[in-house]
């Protein structure tokens, strides 16, 4: 499975972003997708999934915010974000699941930099 992120950037306080994730393979082996970030000196972090019956789950820093979804027949999953503050500032990777169990596996995608002035 290939990922390729896009729509990051710099944008100021407030506005909206939409982040897109295409993958390669099918998306109904996807058991679960979404996204994690990491910003400078912090660990990577959760930031939504989204399981194949499209039950979201999202952390608490972006709960209200940000709308994660997945569109099976194009193998994307996207995350609108609204209202952006300064902390969001990170790069954003994509991730998809496939398999369960010992099978599982998790692929990631090569990041995408989101920068939110004040």
């Amino acid at each position: 499975v290939q990922l390729q992120a896009s729509g990051g950037g710099l944008v100021q306080a407030g506005v909206s972003l939409r982040l897109s994730c295409s993958a390669s393979g099918s998306a109904s082996s996807f058991v679960d997708m979404g996204w994690y970030r990491q910003a400078p000196g912090k660990q990577r972090e959760l930031v939504a999934m989204i399981s194949i019956t499209n039950d979201p789950e999202y952390s608490n820093a972006v709960k209200g915010r940000l709308t994660i979804s997945r569109d099976n027949a194009k193998n994307t999953v996207y995350l609108q974000m609204n209202s952006l503050k300064p902390e969001d500032t990170a790069a954003y990777y994509c991730l998809v699941i496939i398999g369960e169990d010992e099978a599982e596996e998790h692929f990631w995608g090569q990041g995408t930099q989101v920068t939110v002035s004040s």
